[in-house]
């Protein structure tokens, strides 16, 4: 009974979340972390940053993979199922009713300037996002210099995020593999 009462708290926490994250998984980030780490104190801060970097490095829907691992990491598979489910079905009915009245008032202006508003506000939404992450992932000179790097390629070189992706994961090991030599170096001098 206790594990059905979880489930269920699973499945309304992201049916809550999934009808206000216009702009996608981006946009949603704050409300996940809002819900699963200081109101439900499902996670810790640190587990849903790196939530967020596992599901923004594999194929899908944000919000999608965001609500299936953290139900995951909270229940399970039936966690995860009921996180998904809640996220993805107000998201289905939603687009489905504005699919067919966007067809019906496609051409008034006031219907322009809602999605206007609606632009700019996701804007905000993506870059507090961005904050909120680069709070806990950028912890020292080393990750800094990573991010810095890695919107250099993504302004100016033309490369598939895949390989973004990949050559962070290549940097994060090497750097790693670096620190753990030096720290035996320093230790065998002493």
């Amino acid at each position: 009974m206790k594990s059905w009462k979880l489930l269920l708290q699973i499945f309304i926490t992201f049916f809550k979340i999934g009808p206000v994250t216009f702009g996608g998984g981006y946009a949603m980030i704050p409300l996940i972390e809002r819900e699963a780490v200081e109101k439900r104190k499902w996670m810790k801060k640190e587990e849903i940053v790196d939530v967020f970097a596992v599901v923004e490095s594999v194929p899908g829907a944000i919000a999608i993979n965001s609500a299936t691992f953290i139900g995951y990491r909270i229940a399970g598979i039936k966690g995860a199922v009921a996180a998904m489910i809640g996220m993805m079905t107000p998201t289905f009915f939603i687009i489905i009713i504005l699919s067919v009245t966007y067809q019906f008032f496609k051409d008034y202006p006031i219907v322009d300037a809602a999605f206007q508003g609606i632009r700019a506000a996701i804007v905000a939404l993506i870059i507090y996002a961005g904050i909120k992450i680069g709070k806990t992932a950028l912890i020292d000179k080393t990750t800094i210099v990573i991010m810095g790097m890695t919107v250099f390629l993504l302004l100016f070189v033309s490369l598939h995020p895949v390989f973004i992706i990949l050559s962070g994961i290549v940097a994060g090991i090497l750097i790693v593999r670096v620190k753990e030599k030096i720290a035996v170096l320093k230790t065998e001098e002493k």
